[in-house]
């Protein structure tokens, strides 16, 4: 699969108008002599501000919630994957963002105002998605928990009928006529016998130990490594009989003729199968449900940001212009750059002309060396993960 390109969400000032901060960044970036990236402006609500203070706290508080609100939906994204067997088409075909591809939804993003009341500060908005993120990771984790209990029990019965003849359950091989019922003296042994040892088997059975009856083996079933004979024998000798066996490499399969038993195993295995599966359809349908939830949360703590680092970059009144960029293949870095270079004036400039010469240029990039941080953009910038 190849690796996501990622999405940015970045802000601008105004320059004069929101529109033309539009137009000029796709001039950049967006146009025939310029086509590195598509560029899609949204808009925010005007949000309760409040203190500086109190957006620095709220900005820090953010940006781990943007962590732990992309972890979470990944996570619903990669259960969704393991349920879907790796099956890359279904996995793409069940993710969905409000009945919409990702890319659909990132293109279109529009802040869901019904949902997130804009009459309730940034802080309660915060914490309001955070409530709601952390519900979904809550059910999701419980369900998940069941699902993986269930297909384990299932699985466990699933290697007794399907594993070798030395480990198998033998209730479905071996026949009513195979063993002798009733008999007060005499019993009949299943016993498993490696495929290269079934001659030394026949040879030997019977001298392993006194009252085996000879000529009483008989083969009732193989595998690609395994015989399965049965063995008649004096009920008094049994345990001398499996611990000489069990030196020549012949394993006694535990084995009791129980018909309620055999049914109750079938019985098992039918309803664990009929719940595995319930529970599968169950499950892969919340996934599909909660992954939608949880990545919108995700895009709205990402969007808040935007707002609230727009604010204390470039100040008050708010009069900037959201836009979501999409690098158009092998592009990152170049927008990146054209990003650096369209916006170097921001650098600590609220309001400054996005027009640039070399020399700014160069300013911003020595600039950006002296904070160390390989990130920095003179422009509010944040990546945000497509999944896909």
């Amino acid at each position: 699969m190849s690796v996501p390109t990622p999405y940015m969400f970045i802000s601008a000032p105004a320059d004069p108008t929101k529109q033309d901060t539009v137009n000029k960044l796709k001039d950049k970036l967006a146009s025939k002599s310029n086509d590195y990236a598509e560029v899609f402006p949204f808009t925010l609500p005007e949000f309760k501000v409040g203190t500086l203070d109190q957006l620095v706290v709220l900005s820090d508080d953010l940006s781990k919630t943007d962590v732990t609100t992309e972890a979470i939906a990944t996570k619903i994204a990669d259960n969704m994957r393991t349920l879907l067997n790796n099956d890359l088409d279904q996995w793409k075909t069940n993710l969905s963002v409000n009945e919409k591809s990702i890319d659909a939804y990132l293109r279109g993003f529009q802040w869901n105002s019904m949902k997130y009341r804009t009459d309730k500060g940034l802080r309660e908005l915060s914490d309001l998605i955070v409530q709601e993120v952390n519900q979904i990771d809550s059910l999701m984790k419980q369900k998940m928990t069941a699902y993986t209990t269930v297909k384990s029990a299932l699985q466990g019965i699933q290697r007794k009928q399907t594993g070798n003849l030395a480990v198998r359950s033998l209730n479905d091989i071996v026949k009513k006529d195979h063993i002798i019922h009733d008999s007060e003296y005499m019993t009949t042994l299943i016993v498993a016998v490696p495929k290269s040892a079934s001659n030394d088997w026949i040879n030997k059975y019977e001298t392993l130990t006194q009252m085996v009856v000879p000529r009483s083996s008989q083969k009732i079933a193989e595998d690609d490594e395994y015989a399965l004979f049965t063995v008649t024998l004096f009920q008094r000798v049994v345990d001398e009989f499996t611990h000489k066996a069990r030196e020549n490499k012949f394993q006694v399969r535990e084995f009791k003729w129980d018909v309620q038993a055999m049914q109750a195993e079938r019985k098992q295995l039918a309803e664990m199968g009929a719940t595995e599966r319930e529970q599968w359809t169950t499950l892969l349908r919340l996934c599909k449900a909660n992954f939608g939830e949880a990545y919108a949360c995700h895009v709205h703590i990402k969007s808040l940001r935007v707002f609230v680092e727009s604010i204390l970059r470039y100040g008050l009144p708010p009069n900037f212009q959201p836009m979501v960029i999409k690098a158009k293949p092998k592009q990152e870095r170049k927008v990146r750059d054209v990003l650096n270079r369209h916006y170097a004036r921001l650098a600590g400039v609220a309001g400054g002309s996005s027009s640039v010469s070399a020399e700014d240029a160069q300013m911003e990039e020595n600039l950006a060396m002296l904070i160390g941080d390989k990130d920095y953009s003179p422009v509010v910038m944040f990546y945000i993960n497509p999944i896909l």
